[in-house]
């Protein structure tokens, strides 16, 4: 019998972003970094992340990612063999490398794996990486514009019992799930409900209800958002009343306005859901005022961390 030959060299078809990455203590193009088929992370979403983005060359409240990326290693019993500076480091550095002045900065830890292929998880030795491109918006630059439209899904939200929803992770099949349901129905993306049947969250985003000029966002079985706490911290300064609560979906499409929010994008507004019209169809002047003083902010001392790039990048 004649065996096939195990292949030597392989060219890679697909097409990745331009940036960097940092991979087993070296840094590399995207295109090079790689990680095992049979890493956990990769098998049983058995990962944490954080995701930070960098604002004409610097980082936008890098301290708060730092903090949740570490309480999840910590809830997910994971270690990586670097400390908080250094991994601050090693993000400054790929920024740095990539030359991207705007990017979106992520950094992950996978559960690994085992040269046996054990099932055990304290087996694996956990594997950190982390990666600088360009930076992307969940919404473009006309539905920033105009608003999103959104579709409500009947898919429900992994319950918190099963997924700790505070620990970061790529549990997204729910929210796939729920993003085909919106655009089956013309929509452009998606909000899916808890298990007591009210809105908890989108694809990588918070949702935010305006009514009678105060806010109100999901606090049931959601991702405490970097950019949601973000809100909450600029209502404090603008003296807007917002809290956390139940929202139903009558709620929802019955508000003054309606915003998402995300580290990939910030505060984005939605002028429709189920195309039903939010108040006017056009943003706010709640959202616009807090979507001002978001990017405003991103020049205050206070809540960046610049980068320094190389000579000539």
């Amino acid at each position: 019998m004649t065996f096939p030959k195990i292949s030597q060299s392989y060219t890679d078809p697909h097409r990745y972003p331009e940036g960097v990455a940092f991979l087993d203590a070296q840094y590399l193009k995207m295109r090079d970094a790689k990680v095992s088929v049979l890493d956990w992370g990769f098998l049983h979403s058995d990962a944490t992340y954080d995701t930070v983005h960098v604002w004409d060359g610097a980082f936008f409240r890098l301290d708060l990612h730092l903090n949740r990326f570490f309480e999840g290693l910590a809830k997910l019993r994971m270690t990586i063999p670097f400390d908080r500076d250094e991994v601050t480091e090693i993000l400054k550095n790929c920024v740095a490398l990539s030359g991207h002045r705007k990017a979106y900065v992520e950094m992950i830890c996978t559960r690994g794996g085992s040269p046996s292929f054990s099932r055990d998880p304290r087996e694996a030795t956990n594997r950190f990486m982390a990666f600088a491109v360009p930076y992307a918006s969940v919404a473009n630059a006309d539905q920033m514009k105009r608003g999103l439209d959104v579709a409500i899904s009947d898919v429900q939200r992994i319950p918190p019992k099963s997924v700790d929803p505070s620990i970061k992770n790529y549990h997204w099949l729910d929210l796939v799930r729920g993003l085909y349901d919106a655009y089956d129905k013309g929509a452009e993306t998606a909000l899916i409900l808890d298990t007591n049947g009210n809105i908890a969250e989108g694809p990588g985003f918070n949702v935010f209800v305006v009514s009678e000029g105060a806010l109100i966002t999901p606090d049931f079985g959601v991702l405490p958002g970097i950019t949601r706490r973000t809100v909450f911290d600029l209502c404090d300064r603008l003296d807007i009343g917002v809290s956390v609560g139940a929202v139903s979906t009558d709620a929802l499409t019955g508000a003054d306005e309606v915003f998402v929010t995300s580290t990939a994008g910030g505060i984005m507004p939605v002028r429709s859901v189920d195309a039903v019209q939010i108040g006017s169809g056009e943003p706010g002047p709640v959202t616009t005022q807090i979507k001002e003083l978001y990017w405003k902010m991103h020049y205050h001392p206070e809540w960046t961390t610049p980068v320094a790039y190389p000579e000539g990048i």
